[in-house]
């Protein structure tokens, strides 16, 4: 095997972009954000829990809301989320007992504004005050309630149905809430405080959760699924993807060439940007002087395990069963990877495991690639799709200071 540094020979593209432009990419990256940190939804609702108090005024708007949230999301292991909603429909109850907190409209998102604001708002204007990881906590909780309300609509998405004249999808995906989380944040920064977002996954890290996952000392079926869980983390992070995209390869996406042993190729049928077609491939190289990132080994290892018996077609990564058995026809899915990732990183010992979430492979391997591989920008953008109006992403993945900040008194040590 040889190594090779994979950067891509294509142009370094032109990073211009109109304020127009830039708006909406921060929307973006909010709502990817947004996504990233919902998976720890429970655990970042309970660092606020104490912030919404039980209401002890006992009049009509407070046993509504408590009868409701009740009815409508009967998970017990969710109380503290249901706390969260009491309060947001206290809320808007004692300001207008007509409010109908079952309505989703194009008036929600700013019910939805107007309640963190409440909560987070300056005091000197007679907000409460709280972090702006309140207002994350906020809008997941919130993320749940219009969940329970419209359970087989989109969560993906936030839009006026023109048929119908109905908004479809979730009010806390929407352009207006997005902006306000955007401009919170930076209020919140200005202020000094450091946000809550996603943080990225280094070198170091993937280093710690390959010897987690395939360490000897594991029995042989949790060798076996720590093996799927460590190839899906290494090809996410290598090429920059989100975890959705990664357990959405197939067999059929990974083309080796017969006697090639320098490198593989891999391709994807859509991207998250765009959904018309195969526009993206990599080309993945043997890497001797770091066999932990290796794509050729990482690929050696999922060979070994599925063995022959296993059809060739379908969905890369499969699920591994109690004692061992590879389960072909139950393929890994995005839930089920942050899940996992989460439970390593406690077990690792990260104390700030919760800030860590599927997006941080696609951070992660975008500053690996600028800072230990030394590529230019453009040849990031390059390489992570990204095009010149994404920049505002890529460049928050490469200076994030929340990823960063620990490190900043080494910067000037030669």
């Amino acid at each position: 095997m040889s190594s090779n540094s994979e950067a891509p020979s294509s142009d370094q593209p032109q990073l211009h972009a109109t304020e127009e432009e830039v708006d909406e990419e921060l929307c973006l990256l909010d709502l990817e954000d947004a996504d990233s940190l919902l998976e720890h939804a429970q655990d970042l609702v309970a660092q606020h829990f104490d912030e919404f108090p039980e209401d002890t005024v006992d009049d009509d708007a407070a046993r509504y809301a408590a009868e409701m949230t009740k009815a409508s999301i009967t998970d017990g292991t969710r109380n503290r989320h249901l706390r969260i909603i009491k309060h947001y429909i206290t809320f808007h109850l004692r300001r207008d007992l007509k409010w109908d907190a079952k309505c989703v409209d194009e008036q929600t998102p700013k019910d939805i504004t107007a309640f963190i604001t409440k909560k987070c708002g300056p005091t000197d204007k007679g907000f409460e005050g709280k972090k702006y990881s309140t207002a994350v906590s906020t809008r997941a909780a919130l993320t749940m309630w219009y969940r329970s309300l419209r359970p087989n609509e989109s969560t993906a998405e936030w839009r006026l149905d023109p048929v119908t004249n109905t908004w479809r999808g979730l009010p806390t995906r929407s352009r207006d809430v997005s902006q306000f989380m955007v401009g919170l944040e930076k209020t919140k920064a200005k202020s000094g405080e450091v946000s809550s977002s996603a943080r990225a996954l280094s070198l170091e890290d993937m280093h710690r959760l390959y010897d987690h996952c395939l360490k000897p000392s594991l029995s042989l079926a949790e060798r076996r699924a720590g093996t799927v869980r460590y190839v899906a983390y290494l090809l996410a992070w290598l090429m920059m993807l989100r975890i959705d995209e990664v357990v959405s390869l197939k067999f059929e996406n990974i083309d080796k060439i017969p006697g090639e042993r320098k490198f593989l190729q891999v391709s994807l049928n859509t991207r998250k940007q765009s959904q018309t077609g195969v526009l993206h491939s990599w080309r993945l190289w043997a890497n001797d002087s770091d066999p932990k990132i290796c794509p050729m080994r990482a690929f050696i290892l999922l060979a070994s395990l599925y063995g022959p018996s296993i059809k060739k077609a379908g969905p890369l990564f499969l699920r591994i069963s109690a004692p061992g058995a590879v389960m072909q026809s139950q393929p890994v899915t995005a839930s089920i990877s942050s899940r996992a990732l989460s439970k390593d990183l406690q077990n690792l010992g990260y104390g700030s495991w919760a800030l860590f979430g599927t997006h941080s492979f696609r951070r992660g391997g975008c500053q690996y690639r600028l800072k230990v591989k030394r590529w230019s920008a453009g040849e990031v953008a390059a390489w992570g799709g990204w095009s010149q109006v994404e920049a505002v992403t890529m460049y928050r993945y490469f200076f994030s200071p929340n990823d960063n900040h620990e490190r900043m008194n080494e910067y000037d040590k030669n």
